[in-house]
């Protein structure tokens, strides 16, 4: 990954510089974390860490990049030589990608120099909102299609290379089988898929000579695109008629794709002319700007639909384009001593959690049945505990008070090393997601109206927070 240590917001410098000269050996902790999930669903689906580690390996100003800040003329001649010998010196702690996170929840703090922490705030939510954002999408529409295969192909409308490349990514964490963008599957190791345009029907005098000049081509990769001129009266007999050329030659056809028209009843028709021709393997995949809304209400109307290609509104996520997280103080530390902080709004709902703390998911006993997330302190003993006083972390809800018993308590948060190493393959990591969804309540999982997830915050924390809270408000 290229050096992307400019890609911060103007003012993130000026504070580093005022806190290199004023506050040079306060550490700080920040939390990365969002209040309101895309598409409203209940939760998101973390990804982009890695990216995240890559681009703070390569974390470093040039010679060039220092001659830029001189010619701004915003910066004193100490400040540019402190980033001339930048070493970052930080420590992460995250959530494995695919991991599901709930409103409130840190999914990534940093904890380090505030001069420097205070620098990756924009690249590192630049990173996590995009990626989370896709992961989160493509869960929806796996879920949507109920186990049937989705290759994403948006790469021609991502917004950029890079969103088209490590949008893939995320959405194979979220749930995609393959791509059809071939540089994100070289880089990644993707299954890469794809059958044909309509250009390559249209260039041949007809449709059935551009079928069989396909096939001749690809045998074993003969999936047709049928709606080029008319799916039912030429699309359809003409593959079929190519499939029998196929079979006669010893190859297995894989299948039609249909990109536009009323897909429902063009693929229910299609399979029983399929079917009736003596080819019930022949998948059926169907494309043309596709979301969860429209594979469920396909799927309701009983249509026999074997995979989906969907473009534009998952490369994009274009139903809700933007996962809002955001990068808050939790708490500086000075001469030894830990100081929590909060950030105060007219919105309650834009209070933040104070304090450097640990997020906990909880399971019925002896089981890998979640129920709840619990947000706690670091210094609080939380794996064992058998009774738990606790808080809701929703500062708008009005039921506050519970006590856990009897529980087993996972944490969610562990530590990333900066340092090169062996990097999982998103198969795994969409492997990983996927047996953290089957541990959740299902009903939390419905892609409309989901039950809420509860997340509680300890007794302790939620003290904090309050005492921190009218200390602000008694100073203002």
């Amino acid at each position: 990954m290229r050096n992307l240590s400019l890609l911060t917001d103007l003012y993130e410098f000026s504070m580093a510089n005022g806190f290199q000269h004023d506050l040079p050996d306060t550490q700080a902790t920040f939390d990365v974390f969002y209040r309101r999930v895309p598409d409203a669903g209940s939760f998101v689906i973390a990804a982009g860490l890695q990216q995240v580690v890559e681009a703070l390996q390569q974390f470093h100003f040039s010679s060039e990049d220092l001659a830029y800040f001189k010619q701004l003329g915003l910066w004193d001649a100490d400040f540019l030589a402190y980033l001339a010998d930048f070493q970052l010196d930080c420590q992460i702690q995250a959530v494995a990608e695919g991991t599901p996170v709930f409103p409130r929840e840190p999914l990534l703090t940093v904890t380090g120099p505030i001069a420097q922490t205070q620098l990756l705030e924009t690249l590192i939510l630049n990173i996590l909102n995009h990626q989370s954002l896709i992961a989160t999408k493509a869960r929806r529409l796996t879920f949507a299609a109920e186990e049937r295969p989705i290759m994403e192909f948006g790469a021609r409308r991502a917004q950029g290379p890079d969103s088209a490349i490590y949008g893939t990514r995320a959405a194979v964490i979220g749930g995609a089988k393959s791509t059809s963008n071939v540089l994100a599957a070289k880089a990644f190791n993707i299954p890469a898929a794809g059958t044909m345009a309509h250009s390559w029907i249209e260039a041949f005098p007809d449709e059935l000579t551009a079928f069989r000049k396909w096939a001749e081509r690809y045998p074993d990769n003969s999936a047709l695109l049928v709606d080029t001129y008319d799916v039912l009266n030429s699309g359809i007999p003409n593959a079929i008629t190519v499939f029998q050329e196929l079979r006669d030659r010893g190859h297995q056809p894989v299948g039609i794709r249909i990109d536009s028209g009323d897909v429902a009843i063009l693929a229910q028709q299609a399979r029983k002319m399929l079917n009736a021709a003596g080819f019930p393997e022949a998948k059926i995949t169907i494309s043309n700007a596709l979301d969860e809304t429209i594979i469920t209400s396909l799927l309701q109307q009983g249509a026999p639909i074997d995979n989906f290609g969907i473009g534009e509104k998952l490369i994009t996520s274009a139903s809700a384009p933007v996962l809002s997280g955001v990068y808050k103080l939790a708490a500086i530390e000075r001469d030894g001593r830990v100081e929590p902080k909060i950030k105060v709004s007219a919105s309650r709902e834009k209070l933040t959690i104070p304090g450097k703390k640990q997020v906990y998911r909880l399971y019925n006993v002896g089981t890998k049945q979640a129920f709840a997330d619990l947000i706690a302190l670091t210094n609080e003993t939380i794996v064992g505990a058998t009774n738990l006083a606790v808080f809701n972390s929703n500062p708008l809800s009005v039921d506050h008070h519970h006590v856990l018993t009897n529980f087993d308590a996972r944490p969610l948060l562990v530590p990333v090393t900066l340092e090169p190493a062996t990097q999982l393959s998103v198969q795994v990591i969409q492997s990983t997601s996927q047996d953290q969804l089957a541990e959740l309540p299902r009903a939390t999982q419905r892609l409309v109206n989901p039950d809420v997830y509860p997340v509680y915050m300890t007794a302790a924390l939620g003290q904090l927070q309050t005492e921190l809270l009218h200390q602000a408000t008694v100073s203002e």
